[in-house]
């Protein structure tokens, strides 16, 4: 009588889904669906920036505290950028894992190349790329202060409008909204449709939600650098 070893049984379910196409856009949707979450929010903070400096700091010190006295300062701040780091990386590597089925799948070029739904859609792939570039600099700039050499710690509104009185500043986080904007509008659809919530009666609403929501991530999360810019903000 020969007992089945652990590798002679079928695969556990997490990991047949995980290995399967429609797993891994499952994982890339509900992963991207938490950081527009958090992008939400995030933007949503951000333009407390036009209430001054009192109300700003005020916001970024709260950020610090969340769930005091039950948790100890910048515990919800931790959790927070620990499930946003594992939705970074699962969509990452689902993305590339998918990237590189589709080029095996199609090993030999088209004659005629085929054109794509949108423009989104075709820089999907360098706007993650950016996207992510991005953060890095994002958060040497106004989380480690490294790269912001008019950084004050513990004063984020001062910080931000150093930031923004560059061009360089100016350049990188704005080119850098534009690629979430067109990511979010992709992404989102997309997600919707992996997830069973598109069908034809509910096509255009989720379209003109898509489009919605990208726009005002985008325009909201410019309009902070165009502020400091034009002197609105100071």
């Amino acid at each position: 009588m020969v007992l089945a070893t652990r590798s002679d049984r079928e695969p556990s379910l997490p990991r047949t889904l995980w290995g399967s196409t429609i797993g891994k856009k499952a994982v890339m949707a509900v992963s991207g669906l938490i950081m527009l979450g958090y992008l939400v929010a995030h933007v949503a903070g951000n333009l407390k920036v036009f209430f001054g400096p009192e109300e700003f700091n005020g916001y970024a010190h709260w950020l610090r505290t969340i769930g005091a006295p039950v948790l100890h300062d910048e515990w919800m701040l931790w959790i927070v950028r620990v499930v946003l780091l594992a939705s970074i990386v699962a969509h990452a590597v689902s993305a590339y894992q998918l990237s590189r089925r589709d080029i095996k799948a199609r090993p030999v070029k088209y004659a005629h190349k085929r054109a794509r739904a949108s423009y989104a859609t075709r820089t999907m792939r360098w706007g993650g790329v950016i996207i992510g570039l991005f953060v890095v600099w994002h958060l040497l700039d106004l989380t480690t202060l490294t790269v912001n050499p008019n950084a004050q710690p513990g004063r984020p509104y001062e910080n931000v409008v150093a930031t923004f009185s560059t061009w360089y500043g100016n350049v990188i986080y704005i080119v850098a909204m534009l690629a979430v904007g067109l990511h979010v509008r992709h992404g989102f659809w997309s997600a919707a449709q992996t997830l069973g919530a598109g069908n034809a009666a509910r096509d255009r609403l989720l379209k003109t939600l898509a489009n919605g929501l990208a726009l005002a991530l985008t325009a909201g999360f410019i309009a902070v650098p165009v502020a400091v810019m034009t002197g609105l903000v100071s």
